[in-house]
């Protein structure tokens, strides 16, 4: 029952927006900027303006008789478009069997309702804005000149994180032809996943920090890390807090947050802008995450605890050249990125 009054207010709120005057648009983001993920996806705000513009009056579901045609319904497309935004590494196929329909509608779904493609192991949208292409540009140029200045003095102040889930089993990541058979074993939840957010450098891991499942990282929390993580590079890098930490983390909202800013701050660290919807310039997204996850495919996990001992085991099994190819790659795709005047950069 929430549910469905969840898609009839939305309704409402795009009726009273388009006859405003707004464009879809213009109404989804105003409503990702209310509601966050719990927006629609902009695939249904356009149908539903397209109603109400043509005169619809009804906020309710049209009447259906017998089997629906396609799995490509309204409720599937929010369904997925909610579970990419609370995870955005989720492959097509862990999708396909949390929904219960073909990896092909799941593909159709987030390429042509969703407009979405995957950089870097991450769910992006496939067409970078003018404004968007021209900040990646800017901010890889100002990074480059950074990083060419002096090679060694960059990769021995710069530090960055990344945050991911790790699920309890982690599929093999070939492409399959069809759904796979779900796969069977005793007291082992495949729901069941770990939140890790890591803090790494040229050398290595610096700090891991574990948020288990039905948690949320916000501003308070992240700041909290990083006080943690500003006790750790003390222990772990003696020296490098007064070298001047070249500190670089995403866009996303909590990382930017005030309370999380103003610790940065206190910590001394020099923030190495990052640009929006850039997971290609993002070590931990093109790089560490990557191979943590090729590493884990197959492999299931009984616990949280056993989740984390895997990801612990990973990082220390890798010497300091893993680490220190992963941030030396940055150089090549700041270039790739100026190169392409701000288009996306795979390799």
């Amino acid at each position: 029952m929430e549910g469905r009054m969840d898609k009839i207010w939305h309704r409402g709120v795009i009726k009273y927006l388009q006859k405003k005057g707004l464009a879809p648009k213009d109404i989804h983001a105003d409503m990702v900027a209310t509601l966050g993920n719990d927006a629609p996806a902009l695939s249904t705000v356009q149908k539903w303006a397209a109603e109400f513009r043509k005169g619809r009056e009804n906020l309710e579901d049209d009447s259906r008789s017998g089997r629906p045609a396609t799995a490509t319904t309204e409720e599937n497309i929010d369904r997925v478009h909610h579970m990419v935004m609370d995870d955005r590494q989720l492959t097509i196929n862990q999708i396909a069997n949390a929904i219960r329909i073909s990896r092909e509608r799941v593909e159709n779904i987030l390429h042509k309702e969703l407009g979405m493609l995957k950089v870097s192991a991450r769910w992006v949208p496939r067409l970078l804005t003018s404004d968007q292409k021209d900040t990646r540009l800017i901010t890889s140029r100002e990074n480059l000149a950074l990083f060419e200045a002096d090679p060694a003095d960059f990769l021995e102040r710069f530090l960055t994180q990344g945050e991911c889930w790790v699920h309890h089993f982690e599929p093999e990541t070939k492409e399959l032809t069809s759904p796979p058979a779900p796969k069977k074993a005793k007291n082992i939840s495949p729901a069941g996943k770990v939140m890790a957010s890591v803090f790494w450098d040229a050398k290595g891991i610096v700090f891991i920090d574990y948020l288990q499942k039905r948690h949320a990282i916000n501003g308070e929390y992240y700041a909290n890390l990083l006080r943690q993580l500003k006790r750790a590079l003390k222990i772990k890098r003696p020296g490098k807090l007064a070298k001047g930490v070249l500190f670089h983390q995403d866009d996303a909202p909590v990382h930017k947050s005030l309370v999380s800013m103003a610790v940065v701050r206190d910590c001394g660290f020099e923030v190495v802008d990052h640009p929006p919807c850039s997971p290609d310039l993002a070590p931990s997204d093109y790089y560490l995450f990557p191979n943590m996850k090729k590493h884990l495919a197959g492999k299931q996990h009984r616990s949280d605890d056993d989740v984390m001992c895997a990801v612990d085991d990973f990082f220390n099994q890798r010497d300091e050249s893993f680490f220190t190819n992963g941030i030396q790659a940055l150089q090549h795709r700041w270039k790739k990125c100026v190169d392409r005047e701000g288009d996306y950069v795979e390799k």
